[in-house]
């Protein structure tokens, strides 16, 4: 029952049930990712279940949804910087090939990735980057959610 949140991550978002909210935000949820191998990792689901497809969305709610992934995107880089000195850029990504809803991956990288991969898509780490518990989400993640939500709050939506 505990994960029951992760079978409908949306809808657990609506009713206040999903752990991995930082904020609501004009058109989604940013939420802190699963896995923190690239500590920072989030992403912006739709508030609205059923939305498949970035087209799927009014023009205003799609531009409003672009618009907070962009503020999220900031939120982690301003985090990331402050918290690693080696952090490089945040990547940004809306793919849809999985999961079937709408929401952007912000990925924050850094210059301690692997040579090999570090100027490659974080989809090609190995899996077990994916399933290791030792980079799970956790209570020694809440300075970097604590982080990242503050910069969320610092930077008002566009109107």
């Amino acid at each position: 029952m505990i994960d029951d949140w992760r079978t409908d991550r949306i809808g657990a978002a609506l009713r206040g049930e999903n752990p991995t909210v930082l904020r609501r935000l004009q058109a989604g949820f940013a939420v802190i990712g699963d896995v923190q191998f690239l500590p920072g990792y989030s992403v912006l689901m739709v508030d609205e279940p059923g939305v498949q497809r970035l087209s799927d969305l009014p023009r205003t709610k799609r531009l409003a949804f672009l618009s907070d992934m962009d503020r999220l995107g900031e939120a982690v880089e301003r985090a990331c910087r402050r918290l690693d000195p080696a952090f490089r850029r945040v990547n940004l990504e809306i793919l849809g090939n999985t999961d079937p809803f709408l929401h952007a991956h912000v990925w924050p990288r850094f210059e301690w990735e692997p040579p090999e991969l570090v100027g490659k898509p974080v989809w090609l780490y190995p899996p077990d980057r994916w399933r290791d518990e030792r980079f799970g989400l956790g209570p020694r993640h809440d300075g970097l959610r604590d982080a990242i939500g503050s910069e969320l709050d610092s930077t008002a939506p566009l109107s």
